[in-house]
């Protein structure tokens, strides 16, 4: 099995970190998974894998891997990265979004 960084240790990472605020796991689930497909398509993109929580199933992380940072700056700035910003604060917990940007070091 091989993930994307086996052979590109130069990858940026991204693991993105956010739970549902109560009641709203369906509707975060979908506007999450919108973004997949147009995700798809960006330059730089290299994956862009959606997970949900085993035990707490409010949970949702993206584990993402992008050519440079510059590619993941353009992707922020997309369309359909905005939108979700403008949506995200009401489908949300308290404590919001988290980002990580780590390099994969072994």
């Amino acid at each position: 099995m091989t993930t994307p960084t086996d052979d590109r240790r130069d990858l940026l990472t991204v693991i993105a970190y956010m739970r549902a605020a109560p009641g709203k796991r369906d509707e975060l689930r979908a506007a999450l998974e919108a973004l997949v497909e147009p995700t798809s398509k960006e330059a730089g993109y290299v994956n862009y894998d959606l997970h949900q929580g085993i035990e707490d199933p409010d949970t949702f992380i993206f584990y993402e891997n992008w050519e440079s940072p510059e590619h993941l700056d353009a992707h922020l700035a997309t369309p359909h990265l905005v939108h979700f910003t403008g949506i995200m604060d009401g489908l949300l917990d308290e404590n919001g979004l988290t980002i990580n940007r780590v390099r994969r070091i072994a």
